[in-house]
């Protein structure tokens, strides 16, 4: 009988310590335009390692206040450098583990091909019902579309036309489900979009709105966090990143 009690005891245990290896899976703040390009980084580092991660998305305003109100995250991906920075002053993250993984490209995009031209005349032309923009309160993809449109004095002339995502990533689906005829998104929402889904662009210089550095930061200690910040920072990381339509170079 005691031999039969000890065998349980030992079994629980050792049931009880499968769970707690199951349950320690990473969990990740992912910025919406990040999107398709984490998700390649994931799959590229679960296959070489045994961390799992689970990956959280939205906006990088919505994170920041989940993180500042207790959520339990690993690692914060965000789309600006501003919350990242915040974190790092409000003692919320890990100190010195900050860093600028990618540098953010804006477009105007429509998945109708000829219908964005180059010189984006068809702002000024207004020949279109509903324009996408992402809320500039809370995601800096839709900081720079504003930045952009107050640059040709249209913010206020097409704000009858707006439809505001709340993230980069409705905004997006706004335009690709031809809610909006037009939108700002990311370049990286389209870069890998089949060439007959990928429509027309303008591609917006650079110097008409604030750069996107997008910065990430360490939430905790854990082993798995810090291995996939180091598989990102890696050769095979900063290739996937390019391979999306971002930039590695930004310094800090």
């Amino acid at each position: 009988m005691l031999k039969n009690l000890s065998l349980l005891f030992i079994l629980s245990g050792y049931l009880f310590s499968v769970q707690i290896i199951q349950a320690d899976e990473m969990r990740i703040a992912v910025a919406s335009n990040f999107t398709s390009a984490i998700k390649a980084l994931v799959q590229k580092f679960e296959a070489q390692s045994t961390h799992k991660t689970k990956l959280i998305f939205g906006s990088t305003g919505r994170h920041y206040a989940q993180i500042k109100n207790g959520a339990p995250f690993d690692i914060f991906f965000a789309a600006d450098s501003k919350r990242p920075e915040l974190l790092e002053k409000e003692g919320l993250s890990i100190a010195d583990s900050r860093f600028t993984y990618a540098l953010g490209k804006l477009i105007l995009w429509s998945p109708k091909a000829g219908f964005v031209d180059e010189q984006a005349q068809v702002l000024e032309q207004g020949n279109f019902y509903h324009i996408a923009v992402a809320n500039p309160k809370l995601a800096p993809y839709g900081k720079a579309a504003q930045e952009v449109l107050k640059t040709y004095k249209l913010w206020e002339a097409l704000k009858p036309k707006m439809v505001r995502g709340e993230n980069i990533a409705q905004t997006f689906q706004f335009v690709k489900s031809a809610n909006a005829q037009l939108g700002f998104v990311a370049l990286s929402q389209i870069k890998h979009l089949p060439k007959n889904e990928q429509g027309s662009w303008w591609d917006i210089p650079a110097s008409l709105y604030s750069p996107i550095k997008q910065q990430a930061v360490l939430l905790n200690k854990s082993p798995s966090a810090k291995a996939f910040v180091d598989f990102i920072k890696s050769e095979e990381g900063k290739n996937t990143i390019l391979s999306f339509g971002y930039k590695t170079d930004n310094p800090q």
